[in-house]
């Protein structure tokens, strides 16, 4: 049973990588203990010890990556980023937003523009309201006024979180991302991905190997028309190419040298 719920949430997201992580390292542990002789009672004290382990070391994950990639920003700088929440998408400050913290806490930050991220509009839902209940200056913007905001000189740096990096440095991440990137690349901003290590993926080589989840017709078009079709990826890929750096916990990397710095031999 307990390896029947373990595949049940590893599969839940299929595009991220880091449930795989995490389900992984929690049955090592759940199979070690069972090797000793533990009963079912003491295997679920060990799975809570280090499911709480693993809570810790994201925390401090985030809040280092979240200093280095503070580092790269001027003062009084204007940000932009496309779905990405804080604590509430880790187990607490975040990735990308964890950069923004960090720079705002550092008096950094003049002003975040949020993408509204559609169709779930997660920035809407979850980016700005996060920001703003932090203190951080943000704008919300829709995702087709994103160019328009760059092409005014009103975005510095783009700083997006990511799923699933392949050892190529090609990055997962939601829907919309590969334009951001685009765009950041003809307006000639730095695009930056901030993920900890356990977003990378050795396995999967290049972005073409990655598995792009398909979310539900209804997000996009409710209640449904008769003939029209709808297609909605939850993820893109945006290719190693178009990202600046790469900021994790163990330092920041051209996606060139992750698969040398970062994956294991």
């Amino acid at each position: 049973r307990l390896e029947q719920a373990a595949q049940t949430i590893a599969h839940a997201r299929p595009t991220a990588v880091n449930l795989h992580w995490a389900t992984r390292r929690l049955m090592a542990v759940a199979a070690a203990a069972q090797e000793k002789g533990r009963s079912p009672h003491a295997v679920a004290e060990a799975l809570i010890r280090e499911a709480q382990a693993v809570a810790l070391e994201d925390e401090a994950a985030n809040r280092e990556l979240g200093r280095l990639g503070a580092e790269l920003l001027e003062p009084n700088a204007s940000v932009l980023t496309h779905c990405n929440a804080g604590s509430l998408a880790t187990a607490f400050y975040g990735t990308a937003l964890g950069v923004i913290y960090a720079a705002a806490q550092a008096g950094k930050i003049e002003r975040v523009f949020a993408d509204e991220t559609r169709p779930v509009c997660q920035g809407s839902r979850l980016t700005a309201w996060e920001l703003s209940r932090a203190g951080v200056p943000v704008t919300l913007i829709c995702d087709d006024m994103a160019a328009s905001v760059m092409a005014q000189g009103r975005v510095d740096a783009v700083i997006v979180g990511a799923d699933r990096i392949a050892a190529n440095g090609d990055v997962a991440n939601k829907i919309g991302t590969l334009g951001v990137a685009i765009l950041a690349d003809h307006f000639d901003i730095p695009f930056y991905v901030a993920a900890p290590t356990s977003t990378f993926d050795g396995h999967t080589l290049t972005g073409a190997d990655i598995v792009i989840e398909q979310r539900s017709a209804d997000e996009v078009l409710s209640p449904p028309l008769e003939g029209v079709e709808v297609l909605n990826p939850a993820f893109d890929v945006t290719p190693a190419a178009l990202v600046s750096a790469i900021i994790t916990e163990q330092g920041v990397f051209s996606p060139s040298d992750i698969s040398r710095e970062l994956l294991p031999r």
